[in-house]
């Protein structure tokens, strides 16, 4: 017994000594195949580097599940790392200590030398400022004291906050500037917007900060007074063109209105969407557009004031409603790393103004998120569409629409049905789901308006693509029904203003099978517009 005793106790003696070298050296690992690195311990943050198999990491922490490690690779690569996809000791790994997503860096690169981690920049800037720009945070992140992850946090800025930039390093991926609290430091390029970077000079430590601390964001304007009205109810479609079939379509279903999506690009003259409008109107239908401008240009300066400009001159051209912008949740639509409801309310409040200052009886719809349970909450690389909507309640945005803005576009059961979708139990596969959460998350206050309801079908053209097979049993006839339903019960509820139909006379069949969602059918059949029409 004694003996095995000793043996525990030689066995604790061990590991406490290895905590103690682990905790002083860090552990070195070997990428065991090509690795993505992470700003923090999860694959939803986002990707600093890839690190090629073979690559040598010295480790020197771990998140609360040992799941993912952090260190520092011999390229001098900073972040966070699946110890799954490493060559490493796991017991060298379980001695580590658990760290801060971003807690100070306390080991070297392999191959020797001094930490990554620099230390904190000069305690305050200078007083006079230096003619440099100002910065406005897209994302909540971080202030460092040097040009990238491995140096430490000396602050950190919100949503919207403004940073008054001085420099960039020689590579344009960070900004040097002050924080409205008069803290210096540096700040990932990719995660503000407002400034031009290759206009700014290069600088580095040596360089004298020259920035002084930026004012603080003026709030947003107050709303314009809207006249547009907001009782009743109206539906119309989506439709790719104004042919002879596709008015006949929407005229045999009585539809009303007329959606047409604009790409807008900044510097865009209002003028050039003229001839769509006077077309729609000059059918006899009112116009909805859904203004989507371009992701690769949301960051540029002034680019949020050039976009209100641009729809309240469709305003004053005649557009009967605009949607401001479509499905901001996702980075098919806006910036990868960048979501963020605050920031689009921001756009939206500017985009009303302008919308209400050159036409207040244009109705102003918010953008439709994607309706989506994929990212199990709301984060710079994803946001699903219930917190999303929290977002936007939060800051403000109920003040700057008439319309909440609703997709919904994955039905497979009718749209009376609550429960029973095989694919699961999530608001979004059903209509009243959608419904009661939209019209709740800004309580009441605003009606829905459905700029997207559409069934998907493939039938007359075959199986549908993987991502849309949960729609590969869905008939033309179910499409048909469904769709009169829904509208009955939109127009029954007292909460929706608009069902747009997703959508008329799209044709495309691919990997998005846009023309399986058509109500023209190929060989030119409408059983929906019959059903709308009864």
């Amino acid at each position: 017994m004694r003996r095995k005793t000793a043996f525990i106790g030689m066995v604790i003696l061990l590991l406490a000594l290895l905590v103690e070298v682990v905790a002083a050296q860090g552990v070195t690992a070997t990428v065991s195949r090509n690795l993505n690195m992470r700003v923090g311990p999860g694959t939803e943050w986002r990707r600093v580097a890839t690190l090629p198999a073979g690559m040598a990491v010295n480790l020197d922490g771990k998140n609360v599940s040992g799941q993912w490690v952090r260190g520092v690779a011999a390229s001098g690569q900073v972040g966070w790392l699946n110890v799954g996809f490493l060559a490493v000791d796991p017991a060298a790994v379980a001695a580590l200590p658990v760290i801060e997503r971003d807690a100070p860096l306390t080991v070297s690169a392999p191959g020797g030398g001094a930490p990554v981690a620099a230390p904190a920049a000069p305690a305050a800037p200078a007083a006079a400022p230096s003619g440099g720009a100002t910065a406005i945070a897209t994302s909540a992140l971080n202030v460092r004291g040097g040009p990238g992850t491995g140096f430490q946090r000396v602050g950190r800025l919100l949503a919207g906050e403004a940073f008054a930039v001085d420099g960039r390093d020689a590579s344009g991926a960070w900004l040097r500037g002050v924080t409205g609290s008069g803290q210096p430091g540096w700040v990932a390029a990719r995660f503000v917007r407002g400034v031009d970077v290759g206009a700014l000079a290069v600088v580095d430590g040596s360089t004298p900060v020259t920035a002084a601390a930026p004012a603080a964001p003026a709030a947003p304007a107050a709303p314009i007074a809207s006249a547009a009205p907001l009782s009743g109810f109206a539906y119309g479609g989506h439709v790719l063109g104004m042919s002879d079939m596709t008015v006949n379509a929407l005229r045999t279903a009585g539809m009303t209105w007329v959606k047409k999506q604009i790409r807008y690009t900044q510097g865009q003259d209002p003028n050039s969407v003229a001839g769509t409008i006077n077309d729609v109107r000059g059918k006899g239908f009112r116009v909805l557009l859904g203004v989507v401008g371009s992701r690769d240009q949301l960051n540029n300066p002034n680019y949020f004031n050039d976009y209100a400009g641009f729809v309240g001159g469709l305003a004053a051209l005649g557009a009967d409603a605009i949607e401001v912008w479509n499905e901001p949740n996702i980075d098919r639509e806006w910036p990868a790393g960048q979501i963020s409801p605050q920031m689009y309310t921001q756009l939206l409040a500017a985009a009303y103004n302008g919308i209400k200052s050159r036409n207040p009886g244009t109705l102003v719809i918010s953008g439709a998120p994607a309706p989506t349970g994929f990212f199990g909450g709301c984060s710079g690389g994803g946001c699903d569409d219930a917190p999303f909507l929290a977002g936007m309640a939060a800051a403000g945005a109920v003040n700057y629409m008439d319309c909440v803005g609703v997709h919904y576009n994955e039905g497979i059961v009718p749209p009376t049905q609550t429960s029973g979708d095989p694919r699961g139990e999530y608001f979004t596969r059903y209509f009243p789901g959608m419904v009661n959460t939209y019209y709740g998350a800004f309580g009441g206050a605003r009606p829905l308006c459905f700029t997207e309801l559409g069934y998907l079908s493939p039938e007359g053209f075959g199986p549908l693509p993987g991502g849309f097979a949960w729609a590969q049993n869905v008939t033309v006839g179910q499409q048909a029904a469904w769709l009169n339903q829904a509208v009955d019960l939109a127009a029954a509820s007292g909460r929706v203003r608009l069902v747009i139909v997703w959508n008329i006379d799209y044709t495309e069949y691919g990997a998005d099978p846009q023309g399986g969602y058509a109500i023209i059918r190929p060989g030119g059949g409408c059983p929906a517009c019959e059903a709308l029409r009864n």
